[in-house]
């Protein structure tokens, strides 16, 4: 009986699961939120769904690219649904293309959920690329345009607006560079798709055209094989 209450006090039970995010008031440590931003590819299966969490605070400016770079099955559709919603629940942005992007501001701080479903591919998989993120208004101008009346007699106020203007021009080249880099994995994968097809089908006719002179050759012999008589000459 000991024996058998020890092993059912090692069992794993419900109140076992992990958890991603800590209660209120159970610990000191902060929630885990992540990066501001984030760019990967994932691979979505047939017919599944696949969802990730961004958290993002009040007053922001939430972004949402992807697009779908290499895709299998028998109707080969490359068109997927991505959706965005709030951290309530509420679906605040859909797309239903190849490509895409989803922006909005964010009304509330917490964790914005983002989905990509392969409804229209039941046999065959998508690897998509995303691109998103949130950015606040301290990357904005308009923010830092009373402070350029001020550049003539403060030096770090021009300093810091410069800077801040600066993080904005890279904060978008570097937008830029994952849609360059989206177009290239998409490109790589179309160009790598054509050249096996093109082998496969040369491979195909090469063949067709050798079976084709052999058929050929033995229908001509064919005609010109002439059988021996069975009666002897004189």
């Amino acid at each position: 009986m000991l024996l058998l209450a020890l092993l059912l006090l090692g069992l794993p039970g419900p109140a076992g699961c992990p958890m991603t995010e800590p209660l209120s008031g159970s610990s000191d440590e902060p929630p885990f939120r992540g990066a501001d931003r984030y760019d990967f590819a994932v691979v979505v299966t047939a017919g599944a769904t696949e969802c990730f969490w961004q958290f993002a605070h009040q007053s922001g400016n939430f972004f949402f690219s992807y697009e779908v770079q290499r895709a299998t099955g028998f109707a080969n559709s490359r068109i997927i649904l991505a959706t965005a919603s709030d951290p309530n629940g509420f679906q605040i942005g859909a797309s239903q293309d190849v490509r895409g992007q989803i922006s909005f501001p964010t009304r509330e701080t917490g964790f914005y959920q983002l989905c990509l479903d392969n409804q229209h591919n039941h046999f065959g998989f998508m690897q998509v690329y995303l691109n998103f993120g949130v950015y606040y208004d301290g990357f904005s101008v308009e923010r830092e345009q009373p402070a350029e009346r001020r550049q003539l007699n403060d030096t770090l106020e021009a300093i810091e607006v410069s800077i801040r203007k600066l993080q904005l021009h890279i904060f978008h080249m570097w937008r830029f560079y994952n849609f360059a880099r989206m177009r290239k994995g998409a490109d790589s994968f179309l160009l790598e798709s054509n050249y096996h097809y093109v082998n496969c089908w040369s491979m195909a006719q090469s063949c067709v055209i050798v079976l084709s002179g052999a058929l050929q050759l033995y229908f001509l012999k064919r005609l010109f094989n002439v059988q021996g008589s069975s009666k002897p000459r004189c």
